[in-house]
């Protein structure tokens, strides 16, 4: 294996970790509190859900890096997740589309460059692989940090604590 492919197993890696750190986050509330808001904004656990596999996940990945052609979300429905879907149903949705996103840049290099952004929204952000999963994974990470804060607020659990708090 040689250094990019490693950098960018290293990445998928990480990716990965972010990943399921979600899942593991929003799996540990009660479900009552996946369907509540904990901010002033609004937004649910299972909206961060639908997120991240509407508009990080497909957009990133599949959309803007391999070109594909799928449906994509208008505006604030990437936060909604359908109240008749279950909270199994939207999981297993983000699950699907993580393999769908790892499969769609298996083959790019690092430097591959998006093929694809939003019409009359000027340049991608972003000017390759590598920098759309630099990207993914800080998003993916600061939710898990805001699905940190929600479950802590909902039932007191926590994701990580090296020492009791000294006040």
């Amino acid at each position: 294996m040689n250094a990019e492919q490693t950098t960018k197993r290293e990445l998928l890696e990480w990716l990965d970790g972010q990943r399921a750190h979600v899942v593991e986050q929003v799996m540990a509330m009660p479900a009552e509190a996946r369907r509540r808001s904990q901010v002033p904004s609004g937004w649910t656990p299972r909206g961060v859900i639908r997120h991240l596999t509407l508009d990080v996940e497909r957009v990133w990945f599949r959309a803007v890096m391999a070109g594909e052609q799928v449906d994509l979300p208008q505006g604030y429905d990437g936060w909604t997740a359908p109240d008749l879907q279950s909270d199994e149903e939207l999981l297993e949705q983000y699950a699907d589309e993580c393999r769908l996103a790892r499969a769609a840049v298996a083959e790019l290099p690092l430097d591959a460059e998006p093929v694809w952004w939003f019409e009359d929204s000027g340049d991608p952000p972003y000017s390759s692989l590598r920098e759309v999963l630099l990207h993914v994974i800080v998003e993916t990470a600061t939710h898990a940090g805001h699905l940190d804060i929600c479950r802590e607020l909902v039932d007191g659990g926590q994701h990580l604590v090296l020492d009791e708090p000294t006040s």
